[in-house]
């Protein structure tokens, strides 16, 4: 019982360290602060769920729930190009809240607020992963793979171009950059790898419905990447793993199953006050949040 307790909480960490590594390309090194990354999030679930229904290989559903969220993540950049801080997260969490509604409202296509009911387990090669220790091998190669990228990404000659469009936009166009074109494969890139989270998380609840995808459950993600660090990749690894461990000790507190969910939120809430109090960077961050 306490072993199929903690594979389950491992496959969580592991799905959530994909999606903040990528929300942490956008906003650490890309100072973009996108509040719409949980859409990304869930138009690849959406994507890769309703495909697989339809009888589609696993295999082809996964990889293209990453391109359609990578499509929107470009299509995102178009008009939020000139914006940045505040006035670009009020426009990207608008675009959260425009994929909600779609997602909710789309019944012909989504079942609206009844769900997706039933999405199958992967299937590679004839191989089943039905049981949840298989499924956590699947989750392990796949973010190995995808931390792999993410840093060759970030350590590379583009990564640092990234970083100068972060901390001063107006001389990396002086210096000949096309910063629509940097901050617009960062975005992409970005959504691409919160689609193959969104995927694999989709295939392990098997169940998915809209109000798996608001912007309170963003709150969580961006709480990883300001509390790991900007900019810093090991950080984001270390906080997705204890900020995810640690609300579930209230389960063994003893409190009320009622109050158990805001008691969580009140834990995130202080563990954000105290960490831009006392350590502005994050754990291991290279920036301060502006």
């Amino acid at each position: 019982m306490i072993s199929a307790y903690l594979i389950h909480l491992a496959i969580l960490i592991v799905i959530y360290i994909i999606l903040t590594l990528s929300l942490q390309l956008a906003m650490g090194y890309t100072g973009l602060l996108n509040l719409g990354h949980i859409a990304f999030f869930g138009i690849g679930a959406y994507t890769s769920a309703l495909l697989t229904l339809a009888g589609w290989p696993f295999w082809m559903s996964f990889i293209l729930s990453g391109i359609v969220a990578m499509i929107f993540g470009f299509l995102l950049s178009i008009p939020t190009n000139k914006l940045k801080g505040d006035y670009l997260a009020l426009a990207t969490m608008g675009f959260s809240f425009v994929v909600y509604a779609v997602l909710l409202n789309w019944t012909e296509l989504t079942r609206g607020p009844l769900g997706l009911p039933g999405i199958p387990r992967p299937s590679l090669f004839g191989f089943n992963f039905s049981c949840n220790l298989s499924f956590l091998i699947l989750t392990v190669i796949v973010v190995l793979v995808s931390f792999f990228i993410i840093r060759r990404l970030t350590n590379s000659p583009f990564g640092k171009v990234l970083e100068s469009v972060r901390d001063d936009e107006l001389a990396s166009k002086t210096l000949g950059k096309n910063t629509f074109k940097i901050k617009s494969i960062a975005l992409a890139v970005s959504a691409f790898f919160a689609g193959i989270a969104g995927s694999l998380y989709a295939h392990y609840i098997t169940f998915i419905d809209p109000s798996s995808f608001t912007i309170m459950q963003l709150i969580p993600v961006l709480l990883i990447v300001i509390v790991g660090g900007l900019a810093s990749l090991k950080g984001t690894i270390i906080a997705t793993v204890v900020l995810i461990l640690l609300p579930e000790l209230l389960r063994f507190v003893g409190f009320p199953s009622s109050i158990v969910g805001p008691a969580r939120q009140i834990l995130y809430a202080v563990i954000l006050l105290l960490i831009l109090v006392y350590k502005p960077k994050g754990f291991y961050g290279k920036v301060e949040l502006k």
